[in-house]
């Protein structure tokens, strides 16, 4: 065959393909967010090849602030990590924020009137956000996957907490078992125990007059949750 024959089909061949468009991946650092209590979102990059933004890391320290009170705190870059994570690993183009940083006397008082509140709450250094997203137990299964820090689940008022401590995971779903704990929580609050009495135990034996009252809490608070 002529070479310049060739050359032509070869070139019609090419031309004849069909073009397949590549999906682009989602921008890595990039987060669209909003805030039911403030009615404020934040929307954009928060961090590059070279590291946080720091213009966007003030916006993102304003927009996270404590709504009880507006004070406000720098917040953690691998919370922000984490999130934009799980957002991507379910393919949510938005995250609602119902919680992130929080004063101590805010998590005092949330404490008081909820449970699950933790007293050296992760919310307390500006590194913890509770959220919902789509996809919402699926998000959680792979933020538990990650393992890049606390996880906990509120199926019930479905949504997640994030935080960029310590790994671990818990659910609290209204069980009568955080029932029981709740009640717990209440009546060693009178009781002249302190509030982690159980840990205490797991750690050096208490005392006789400890282990009595320690009983009398638990007896208590099992009644309490029987007959609410």
């Amino acid at each position: 065959m002529d070479r310049r024959l060739f050359l032509a089909l070869c070139g019609m061949t090419a031309v004849a393909r069909p073009a397949y468009a590549v999906p682009k991946p989602p921008p890595r650092f990039r987060l669209n967010l909003y805030n039911p209590n403030t009615r404020e979102s934040f929307t954009g990059p928060y961090r590059d090849d070279r590291g946080p933004i720091a213009a966007a890391m003030a916006e993102l320290s304003h927009f996270l602030r404590d709504f009880h009170c507006g004070q406000q705190i720098a917040i953690d870059p691998a919370v922000l990590d984490f999130l934009a994570a799980v957002m991507a690993s379910v393919g949510a183009a938005r995250a609602t924020i119902l919680s992130a940083y929080r004063t101590p006397a805010t998590n005092r008082m949330l404490a008081r009137t909820m449970f699950g509140v933790a007293d050296n709450s992760q919310h307390l250094y500006g590194r913890a956000l509770d959220i919902r997203v789509e996809r919402i137990a699926e998000a959680m299964q792979a933020a538990r996957a990650m393992r890049r820090g606390g996880v906990g689940w509120y199926p019930r008022s479905g949504f997640i907490h994030i935080d960029s401590g310590p790994v671990r995971n818990w659910t609290l779903d209204g069980t009568g078992l955080d029932e029981l704990l709740w009640r717990q929580r209440q009546l060693l609050a009178g009781s002249g125990l302190p509030h982690d009495a159980l840990a205490m135990r797991a750690r050096r034996p208490l005392t006789v007059q400890q282990r009595l009252a320690l009983g009398r809490v638990l007896a208590r608070a099992e009644f309490l949750a029987r007959h609410r």
